[in-house]
């Protein structure tokens, strides 16, 4: 039997790099967290994490070591060009960050230089390249010496060892250090919500200070929790030499000063700036960071780069680099994605493309952060006619209903409605009563079948006053469920928490397990605010901004030990998540010193009119997994398309039923194999749950999908195995026999991985038949067991 991946490395791989010069020290296996995958609606983690196998130099003793280099190793069996594509996308700059990729099967390699762009033909491996060749090229290719005065930042250990880091991390910090070692004093990071962009920045300014290049640092950020964030951080590493500027003190001899866009002025278009230009000449700052990038137009705090342009000038976003807007929406919907292309412009134009990028899908994949379901909702009115996005709400649709003013009560002409209400106009320019309540009810079942009204929820409403309305609704709803169940209900289950109402509200939100379990907002809780347990993110206005939705979504991706949350569920009435994995298409606008009228507030908005009388229905538009397409983009896809990709992955790996049976009956080939499949193995778990096959072993799912075999249960396959393997039971002894039997039944209760559990020979069923000991009557009980799987998945 060849080699499997594993033993490819240690066998074949190690020793080869090793007569080449890379000792152990120099290789580094970076390896995740664990992907979380979801069983039955619960969450589980899967004990290892994808392990990269990455190549670094050392330039001095003591030094931080320099990553610069990526091994896909395959099984002897594959040719060695069978990983390049995959090592090529993980080493790229959504990874790992390094310019050299390889993959090998031991026996030879092939090479993609990724500042070439070219693939080298299949070289034997002892002629693998040298850490002496590598960090020429290395040099070459980014434009500086490693031993260079610009490279010391490079070469700074971290701070407390590398075990605090995560590999994302450490790939962006050298993205940015290696953009200023060549030259450059500008850099974009594009980090999903809950990826540590903190310690991002506080490492980079860390090492910056440890290489004796540090002078003054500004931290801008955008709300005074983000600041206190900071500071602690800042604190943790520079002790009493980082400070918060406060309107009272500007701590102008603070060698790092902790900022709000506030105030230094520059928060809005109506600001001046007075207190930045007061307080601080011009290149006051040799480094500034700019935390949450995009929250702002570019006329607001890019005056504090404009006032420091020879400043190393850091920006950090948790928004994609491009959008596409899909529907030529009017009003404030057009407002929203034309600010999102000029941000989005300006921020290019002025940063350049974003070095390092790492996304909500990647974050999911490698278990850094929690698991996303989407079930998403289609909502009717008129009788079930069209969905309301699609169609919206017509004058003739009003014609026979009562309309009032929603401030006054009085009742409205049909002749003072529009033409036509777009379903974004919904409870901002038009109130349905009706559609508000069967929205709450909807979304009160959803919780109760997904375990119980006692989960932290945050809802997105249009305006505050359709908050109070999805406030007074759930609070309703909910006494009523504790009154017919003779439960005395929480206090303050629902509450408003916008920017007119509630704020103070928000530790309740974060640490209460007993009361303030939805929250219902607008904006306020779009960005700044930390809740990790938060387990539902809920749609009820229409988003048409993607930075806005990455934000709202990125409320929900924390992990929580504590309570063990892992996993959090998107509810998209708005059909909110098509803005998930869109490309910008259309040419980015022009820097522009112009600017984008804010959104109207509700006292200067047109008059509002409530209409009763809807019929309102809603039901399932389907379930969609976020995963990562062959680009590193996050997108949710259908149950359909992601079989069809699992299937595609695995017959391209295994092109035959009889070859896939075979690996899947050797716990390591198994595992490699289902490594290799899309989102890092969870995929067939993902299939088996909303498909709902949780009764059928993964691999007869794998098998359906791929080869076209008829799916079998696990308790059909354990009945069957008896009768088809009669004879070759009848050549054993009998307690051999039965223990067989017995451990086929334990195949029905747990599938494949029950066959392989230590604890299989603990059972009653197994002990009562002599267990091991009636296994080696017939032979060796680990090669009896295979045979037992193999013939187990005839059957």
């Amino acid at each position: 039997m060849s080699l499997s991946e594993a033993d490819t490395r240690a066998k074949l791989i190690d020793p080869a790099l090793h007569e080449r010069g890379w000792t152990e020290d120099l290789i580094r296996r970076e390896e995740t967290a664990g992907t979380v995958y979801i069983v039955n609606d619960q969450p589980r983690r899967r004990s290892q994490g994808k392990v990269d196998y990455t190549l670094r130099l050392q330039i001095q003793p003591g030094a931080q070591l320099v990553a610069v280099a990526l091994i896909e190793a395959k099984a002897e069996r594959y040719p060695p060009t069978h990983g390049l594509q995959q090592a090529k996308l993980y080493a790229s700059s959504d990874r790992l960050n390094v310019p050299f990729v390889y993959s090998s099967n031991g026996y030879q390699f092939v090479e993609f230089d990724a500042s070439t762009g070219l693939t080298s033909q299949p070289n034997p491996i002892h002629m693998f390249p040298t850490p002496a060749e590598l960090r020429l090229r290395y040099e070459e290719c980014k434009g500086f010496k490693l031993d260079s005065k610009a490279a010391q930042p490079l070469l700074q250990p971290y701070v407390g060892g590398e075990t605090q880091r995560r590999y994302y991390q450490d790939a962006a910090i050298r993205a940015v250090l290696e953009k200023m070692a060549a030259g450059g004093n500008r850099a974009l990071l594009s980090m999903a919500t809950g990826s540590g962009k903190t310690f991002i920045a506080v490492s980079l300014l860390k090492k910056i200070a440890d290489a004796g290049q540090l002078r003054r640092a500004l931290f801008v950020c955008d709300r005074d929790e983000l600041r206190s964030q900071a500071l602690t951080a800042l604190q943790g590493a520079f002790g009493s030499d980082a400070a918060a500027a406060t309107t009272a003190n500007p701590q102008k001899n603070a060698r790092i000063v902790v900022a709000t866009y506030q105030t230094l002025g520059v928060d809005s278009v109506y600001s001046d700036a007075s207190f930045l230009k007061t307080h601080y000449p011009r290149n006051h700052f040799g480094h500034i960071v700019i935390d949450e990038a995009h929250r702002s137009a570019w006329g607001h705090w890019s005056e504090v780069l404009r006032r420091n342009p020879s400043a190393v000038q850091v920006g950090l976003t948790a928004t994609p680099r491009q959008f596409e807007f899909s529907r030529s929406d009017q009003g404030v919907l057009e407002h929203a994605a034309r600010q999102d292309q000029q941000i989005t412009a300006n921020n290019i134009e002025y940063f350049g493309e974003p070095v390092y990028t790492y996304s909500i899908g990647q974050g999911i994949q490698d278990g850094y952060l929690a698991a996303m379901q989407i079930h998403k909702r289609d909502i009717f009115l008129n009788q079930y006619r069209e969905i309301e996005q699609v169609t919206g709400v017509s004058q003739d649709d009003l014609r026979d209903k009562p309309l009032q003013d929603a401030l006054t009560g009085e009742s409205v002409a049909i002749v003072e409605a529009r033409e036509q209400y777009d379903a974004p106009s919904f409870e901002a320019d038009l109130l349905i009563p009706e559609r508000v309540t069967m929205m709450c009810r909807d979304l009160f079942e959803q919780l109760l079948n997904s375990g119980g009204p006692h989960q932290k929820t945050i809802i997105f409403c249009a305006r505050d006053t359709h908050a109070d309305r999805v406030v007074n609704e759930l609070n309703n709803i909910y006494t009523s469920w504790c009154r017919d169940r003779a439960r005395s209900p929480s206090p303050d289950y629902a509450f408003k928490c916008t920017a007119a109402d509630g704020k103070d509200y928000l530790a309740d939100l974060r640490g209460s397990a007993t009361h303030h379990f939805i929250a219902a907002t607008v904006d306020l809780l779009t960005t700044g605010v930390d809740v990790p347990r938060v387990s539902n993110i809920v749609f009820f206005k229409y988003v048409n901004s993607p930075i806005a939705f990455h934000q709202m979504v990125g409320r929900g991706t924390r992990l929580h030990p504590p309570t063990d949350k892992l996993m959090f569920r998107v509810h998209d009435y708005t059909d909110a998540t098509r803005l998930f994995g869109e490309e910008l298409k259309s040419a980015l606008a022009p820097v522009s010193s112009t600017r984008v009228n804010p959104v109207p507030d509700e006292t200067d908005h047109e008059r509002m009119i409530v209409v009763h009388g809807f019929d309102v229905r809603i039901s399932d538009a389907g379930e969609y997994i976020l995963t990562t397409n062959d680009a590193g983009e996050s997108v949710p896809v259908t149950l359909e398309l992601y079989k069809q990709r699992l299937a595609s992955a695995l017959v391209e790996d295994i092109p035959a039923l009889d070859d896939f049976r075979a690996t899947w009956i050797e716990p390591p080939q198994r595992r490699e194999l289902l490594n290799r499949l899309p989102d890092e193995g969870r995929s067939p778990l993902i299939v088996q749950r909303l498909a709902q096959m949780e009764a059928y072993d993964l691999y007869d799912i794998l098998a359906d999908l791929a080869y076209g075999q008829a799916p079998k249960t696990r308790l059909d396959r354990a009945i069957a195995f008896p009768h088809k393997n009669r004879a070759w039971l009848s050549t054993m002894p009998d307690s051999t026999a039965s223990a067989i039997l017995a451990i086929t039944s334990q195949f029905a209760k747990g599938g494949t991985d029950n066959l392989e559990s230590p604890q299989i020979f603990g059972t009653p069923e197994l002990r009562n038949t002599g267990g091991l000991t009636a296994l080696r009557q017939a032979g060796d009980p680990r090669v009896l067991l295979a045979r037992t799987k193999h013939r187990l998945f005839q059957a």
